[in-house]
């Protein structure tokens, strides 16, 4: 089975891919996919995951993307402070020219102090035997 499929001109994960990141014992974990977008003309990228606290400090899972050659600044899109858990849920306009990473970061203010960058628009090709 493939992983991704191209359906329209628009890019489909058949199978969820996992992603993780981890920081002073923080960690955020899920899976990413993409699916058709609700204008029928390219594709949606989809991240699901939860953000679980190392038990001191604050920590936040943030992205950063770029759409055609253009960075856009870095989002938060979860946080949490001590050892709680929190939802990590995204869901971007997703091009074949997009690539976006992931990351987990020491406070909640920016992504001064971060785990390394994890890319989160590569897709795993399965050749057959």
């Amino acid at each position: 089975m493939l992983a991704v499929a191209v359906a329209a001109g628009a890019l489909i994960a058949v199978a969820p891919v996992p992603w993780s990141s981890t920081l002073d014992g923080a960690t955020a974990a899920g899976q990413r996919w993409t699916e058709p977008s609700s204008t029928g003309v390219f594709s949606d990228l989809v991240v699901q995951g939860t953000l679980t606290g190392g038990g001191i400090g604050c920590h936040a899972v943030w992205t950063r993307f770029t759409y055609d050659l253009f960075p856009a600044p870095p989002s938060k899109v979860a946080q949490v402070c001590g050892a709680g858990t929190a939802p990590v849920s995204l869901r971007v306009s997703y091009r074949p020219t997009t690539t976006g990473s992931i990351t987990v970061c020491r406070g909640t203010e920016n992504v001064q102090n971060c785990a390394a960058w994890q890319s989160i628009t590569s897709w795993p090709v399965r050749t057959t035997a």
